[in-house]
């Protein structure tokens, strides 16, 4: 095939509590499904039964993927298998990575080990047409300022500990909001209905930010001051919300500056929160800058975002070694060697 060619890529996607599978031909996203395993209120999600919940799932979302794009057969259609490497879950992204060297080889179409970070990344521009943005990347397991330079993304700032997602997480965990649809949507509808701000530490340093600190704080007196009826469990969503999110576009206003740069984009599943895209935007417009963004098709982990990236590989003809498409839990943004841009 010739960087010409017309390619279409199935991808997979398993690092968390979600699997997707989705098939991109040329750009065009032609299936995107996905299902998404809840822990119970109060609890997270462990790995194990995560990954019992996704082999339970990825044969019937391969199905629907491919009847949803039309693929009669994909022996001759697809012309990649593309599928997570990591960072994430060591057992969910093992579930994946044996479907995609399944496929693979029943289909004999190269396979295509891809970074989930610059799968959001791609993802985000190619659906929101951002050419050359820094990043900010927030989920529940990475949370990373980003910019792109000679062939790779660079990290400018990132949490020295847990990700801003599982800060979120971990508080509606405290609070016994419901896992369902996820726990950052829950804070996020219930931060609209607080007002009274309770101070937290805001621990920026350098270009990086914790989280630590500022969790251990509300969870051993948040429910101590819901309970004396100082506050409500909606005053503490909105303070926590304002807080994180404040910090965040501190550091990536200060890339913004460093890099002289005139777009944002934001991709990860907590990108998705309207309020940090209601701070970022009001932090581009005082810049005369532009915010890149997405709804939650895109913002949350899916299949397509990992085909996409497929597809670029695929193009530089990046195959993956099947001796070696193992997963790499800790497999970081700036290893990936970004060939497909100038």
């Amino acid at each position: 095939m010739t960087a010409n060619s017309e390619f279409c890529v199935l991808g997979i996607e398993g690092s968390a509590n979600k699997i997707g599978v989705g098939i991109i031909r040329n750009g065009v996203v032609l299936a995107n499904p996905r299902e998404t395993f809840h822990a119970p209120p109060g609890e997270g999600f462990r790995p194990s039964e995560t990954a019992v919940h996704h082999r339970q799932q990825i044969v019937k979302l391969v199905s629907k993927a491919l009847a949803e794009a039309q693929i009669h057969d994909p022996k001759v259609e697809i012309h990649g298998i593309a599928f997570t490497k990591g960072p994430g879950m060591g057992a969910p992204l093992q579930v994946g990575a044996i479907v995609a060297r399944t496929l693979s080889q029943a289909w004999n179409v190269p396979i295509l080990p891809v970074n989930h970070c610059v799968g959001h990344i791609e993802m985000g521009r190619l659906i929101t047409g951002a050419e050359n943005p820094v990043v900010l990347y927030v989920s529940g397991g990475n949370t990373q300022v980003i910019s792109y330079s000679n062939q790779r993304y660079r990290i400018f700032g990132e949490t020295i500990d847990i990700a801003v997602g599982n800060c979120l997480d971990r508080f509606a965990r405290c609070i016994m909001l419901p896992n369902d649809p996820s726990p950052g949507y829950n804070i996020e509808q219930a931060a609209k209905k607080g007002s009274k701000y309770l101070e937290l530490p805001y621990t920026v340093k350098g270009m990086d930010v914790s989280f630590s600190g500022i969790l251990t704080f509300i969870e051993e007196r948040g429910p101590k001051l819901i309970q004396k009826g100082e506050y409500t469990k909606e005053d503490l969503c909105f303070s926590l919300q304002e807080t994180i999110f404040a910090m965040l576009i501190e550091i990536t206003e200060r890339a913004m500056a460093h890099c002289g740069s005139e777009e944002l984009l934001i991709v990860g599943g907590v990108g998705c929160n309207l309020r940090l895209q209601e701070m970022a935007e009001k932090m581009c417009k005082e810049r005369g800058a532009h915010l890149f963004a997405t709804d939650e098709r895109f913002c949350i982990d899916n299949g397509a975002m990992i085909a996409r990236v497929g597809e670029l590989m695929l193009d530089q003809k990046l195959y993956g070694k099947m001796e070696k498409t193992t997963v790499t839990q800790r497999y970081r943004t700036d290893q990936v060697n970004v060939l497909w841009r100038d």
